[in-house]
């Protein structure tokens, strides 16, 4: 017997087809959950092709801040995802670095000064 879970993901779309809402639920053998969000990105790796397909929309309400504060998380756990994949860890470490710089040029975290041009930390 194997067991199987499914992400259903719905996109409300306006009159020209830009997202006014997404939604997603993932449902299970025992557990349903919905969640709305206002970005998604979905990747696949298509083992044919060789290549990602990727799905990347956001809704139009969505703001500045709140897409930084995405993209700044997300760039965090692809490289925790990275590592654990592929236990490269200095690799990771240097997506980790880039996601600080973008976290500070951003405003997400605080500017711990090892980004300025000045090169003083």
């Amino acid at each position: 017997m194997s067991n199987k879970s499914n992400l259903n993901i719905v996109f409300d779309l306006d009159e020209n087809q830009i997202p006014d809402k997404i939604s997603w639920e993932s449902l299970t053998d025992s557990k349903k959950s919905k969640h709305d969000a206002k970005a998604a990105f979905l990747s696949f790796w298509d083992r044919n092709d060789e290549n990602a397909m990727s799905l990347n929309l956001w809704t139009k309400d969505i703001s500045i801040e709140e897409m930084s504060k995405f993209y700044f998380q997300t760039f965090i756990t692809m490289a925790d995802n990275f590592e654990k994949a592929t236990n490269e860890d200095q690799i990771a470490l240097a997506m980790r670095d880039f996601a600080d710089f973008f976290g500070e040029k951003m405003g997400i975290i605080p500017k711990t000064g090892k980004f300025d041009s000045n090169g003083q930390g």
